[in-house]
């Protein structure tokens, strides 16, 4: 069960530091070490997924992190799951009492770790979009598409789409992802599994997200907030089933909204990683590594807004 807003703003102000590394509360070399989460073996087909504190702009990770992030993202991903439960995910549980050692005495592993089942995980990653913003907006500025998707009407920055775009994208190992259309991820996916299953898993991916997201849209609207876009993954099981993992509507793989605010034919205000974004670019920075440190002031705010759309969402 995840914290309620009160539970979770104590825990949060109660961190020490950012946490960077899990590998500095005694851990071993983790499995998979992404630019938020360090992932290890937990025994018997299972994994640890511990949210850290990083955060990275422009793929790129920045040396200093905001701090008590990776908590708020674990409990706002068990919020989710629990609202998308008809949808299966790989969570198995979030009680450090069911962790395996060493990860049962580890109290800072508390709250932004998620014991779960290993899987295989799909080469893609599922982008879904409600509003026109972003890299999409740009590439309309300059086509009048998006990924190739034409439209009848003309479009303004921020305006809802008549439907659900599905915009998936590569999952790169290093550097940044790529854009795609839905046959190029069908290619990919019929690459590695074949060509009947990658339509079927192509198909199968497209549906579940775009349920996925019309479902949080629906709810979000209901507390306040828009979610604008979003972007999910999945892998598949033993018996290959399409399952549902790693973090899920969080404030860094979604844009966020106030619903009150929203301004058609503009940018609009968000609780997200946005505004480190727009720091970033503001900065000068060239947008290749090494990523700068970021400013106590923006860490701060950072922290402000990620407990704000926690608290909209789920207080």
């Amino acid at each position: 069960m995840a914290l309620d807003f009160e539970q979770l703003t104590d825990v949060v102000k109660n961190q020490e530091t950012a946490l960077v590394n899990s590998r500095t509360l005694g851990l071993p070399e983790p499995k998979f070490r992404g630019k938020v989460r360090d992932t290890y073996e937990a025994g018997d087909g299972r994994l640890l997924i511990v949210a850290t504190d990083r955060i990275s702009t422009y793929d790129c990770v920045h040396p200093n992190g905001i701090s008590g992030k990776g908590v708020i993202l674990t409990q706002m991903t068990l919020n989710w799951l629990e609202r998308l439960k008809d949808i299966p995910n790989h969570l198995i549980s979030a009680d450090q009492n069911d962790f395996p050692e060493p990860f049962r005495s580890i109290s800072k592993l508390a709250h932004r770790s998620m014991l779960v089942q290993e899987l295989d995980m799909l080469p893609v990653e599922c982008i879904v979009r409600g509003h026109i913003t972003g890299s999409a907006w740009t590439e309309y500025k300059e086509s009048e598409t998006v990924l190739g998707q034409t439209f009848s009407n003309p479009l303004v920055e921020s305006q809802s789409f008549d439907r659900v775009l599905f915009t998936p994208s590569t999952k790169a190992e290093t550097g940044h992802d790529e854009n795609i259309n839905y046959e190029q991820m069908t290619a990919i996916l019929s690459e590695k599994y074949g060509a009947e299953a990658g339509k079927w898993i192509a198909r199968k991916l497209k549906i579940k997200s775009a349920s996925a997201y019309i479902d949080a849209y629906k709810y979000g609207l209901h507390q306040g907030v828009m979610i604008a876009d979003t972007k999910f993954e999945f892998g598949r099981d033993k018996e290959g089933y399409i399952i549902l993992a790693d973090e899920v509507l969080t404030p860094d793989s979604s844009r966020f909204w106030p619903a009150e605010k929203f301004e058609l034919g503009k940018s609009q205000p968000s609780f997200d990683k946005q505004y480190v974004r727009d720091w970033a670019t503001r900065s000068g920075w060239n947008k290749k590594p090494p990523a700068p440190v970021i400013p106590e002031v923006i860490a701060q705010q950072t922290q402000e807004k990620y407990l704000e759309a926690y608290s909209r969402l789920f207080g």
